[in-house]
């Protein structure tokens, strides 16, 4: 039998090549191709399936429509938890939580492992850390009375033996880069090694019906390291977000099969780990700086929930040739968008300024949504006028000028109103009112642009001027 030829996969995206270059064709990168010998017991077969008429189990078809159950979920009792995973981890699915080194994973996986335990056995498994190291944390966090099974393992044939005979409720593995198969000759860590053994994992939540919750690393970019395979075989994945100097972790799903997709949960990392935040737009908005230029409100929408968070920007002379774009929280290029579009539009010369654009802590905003607010913060710092400290924004800006509407307006100025907010610049409405009170207690005033010429009119010399 002839040996089978090796091929070698990018570390960074997973493809494969049939010969070593310096750069990956498919995701750009360098020196990420390795060689990695190829498993016979992956080998094509010499003909198709369809092709030999064997007698396997045929498959059963049934309808499209038909009764089915909700599935049961384990709630954990921490209820920003819940809301990511859609209201608590559903029995036989596997999730995969990735995040920045240091921001909270193992500590939010060991909290949930600690208020499940009294449901159900529950098993911890370390890769990266001694059993004594998760014994201090879960002391320090005041959890070592809770009955959480530990163990300190990479073996993942070992791993498998041990969770079939204990059949536990939830398995949580830390991290799955550290797994390793031995039917693979690659080092732990590679793309066949991290793919494979999650393969075999959520092939065991399946059979099991255990939750198996998986940790991952993240790249330099911020994406769970390894081929992007392993998203899509899990049921959920999961991200961190946040600053490491700042006390917010933010949760985000951006894959659920069991809920919305989008959905966030707040955190405040304390010295008894990580605590929830109940009202975020409060928390968010407990330090503004009400009087400075450059700084306004936005009304956001992050999966189901309204959030409001602050917006600040600083338009400043640039001594270089070519001025700074600097973003933290936002998209570069939708930033860069607004600025071609506020100098040719609104007449604003914003080209030779370095530009500085912050979203105040540490949440990052996806939606088209927040580009009213910027574009009021950008003309704010540049003309140095205060934006009124009680007013919100939301509206997604075209490249004509023009404010367009955005969804669930009416939970943006009630989530506004609660928070004793008085005005809101809004999108126009169809019907061409310049001000309408909005729903809501209190009632909120709202202020229709139409395009960036009648906000910069507004913050200029309308009822907002200074």
């Amino acid at each position: 039998m002839a040996r089978p030829a090796p091929s070698y996969v990018c570390q960074s995206c997973g493809a494969l090549s049939s010969k070593w270059q310096g750069r990956c064709d498919a995701c750009g990168d360098w020196n990420t191709l390795q060689e990695e010998a190829a498993n016979a017991g992956e080998a094509a077969p010499k003909t198709s399936l369809a092709a030999s008429k064997s007698k396997g189990a045929k498959l059963n078809l049934v309808a499209l429509k038909g009764d089915t159950a909700e599935p049961p979920r384990a709630i954990s009792k921490i209820t920003e938890f819940d809301r990511v995973t859609g209201g608590g981890l559903v029995p036989g699915s596997a999730i995969l939580v990735g995040g920045d080194p240091g921001i909270g994973k193992s500590t939010i996986l060991l909290q949930v492992a600690a208020k499940l335990a009294n449901e159900g056995k529950v098993i911890y498994v370390s890769g990266e850390e001694a059993i004594a190291q998760v014994r201090l944390r879960a002391r320090r966090l005041g959890l070592d009375e809770a009955p959480v099974q530990l163990a300190a393992a990479t073996n993942l044939r070992d791993i498998l033996s041990t969770l079939e005979d204990a059949s536990p409720r939830l398995v949580v593995i830390d991290s799955i880069q550290t797994m390793w198969s031995d039917v693979l000759e690659s080092a732990p860590g590679t793309v066949s090694q991290v793919r494979a053994c999650s393969q075999e994992l959520v092939r065991y939540a399946k059979r099991s019906g255990a939750t198996v919750l998986l940790v991952g690393h993240v790249t330099k970019d911020g994406q769970i390291a390894g081929p992007r395979v392993v998203e899509h075989m899990v049921d959920t994945v999961l991200y961190f977000e946040g600053e490491r100097g700042h006390q917010f972790r933010i949760l985000r799903a951006v894959k659920n099969r069991f809920g919305p997709t989008d959905e966030i949960g707040v955190f405040e990392m304390t010295g008894e780990g990580l605590s929830e935040v109940a009202n975020p737009s409060a928390l968010f908005l407990s330090s503004r700086d009400e009087g400075a230029s450059g700084s306004c409100v936005f009304a956001g929408i992050e999966g189901t929930r309204p959030v409001l968070v602050e917006l600040q920007a600083l338009v400043a002379p640039s001594p270089l040739g070519t001025p700074r774009r600097a973003v933290v929280g936002w998209d570069t290029s939708r930033l860069a968008m607004v600025l071609a579009v506020l100098e040719t539009r609104a007449g604003l010369s914003l080209a030779g300024n370095d530009v500085y654009l912050n979203v105040a802590g540490g949440l990052r905003v996806n939606e088209p949504a927040a580009d009213l607010a910027v574009a009021a913060a950008l003309i704010s710092s540049h003309l140095n006028i205060a934006v009124p400290p009680q007013l919100v924004f939301f509206g997604e800006v075209s490249l004509s000028g023009t404010i367009r509407r955005v969804a669930q307006g009416d939970a943006r100025l009630k989530e506004a109103g609660k928070l004793g907010f008085r005005g809101a610049v809004v999108p126009a409405q169809p019907s061409g009112e310049a001000k309408r009170a909005a729903k809501g207690e209190p009632a909120l005033t709202t202020y229709e642009v139409a395009d960036l010429n009648g906000l910069l009119d507004l913050l200029k010399d309308g009822p907002l001027g200074g």
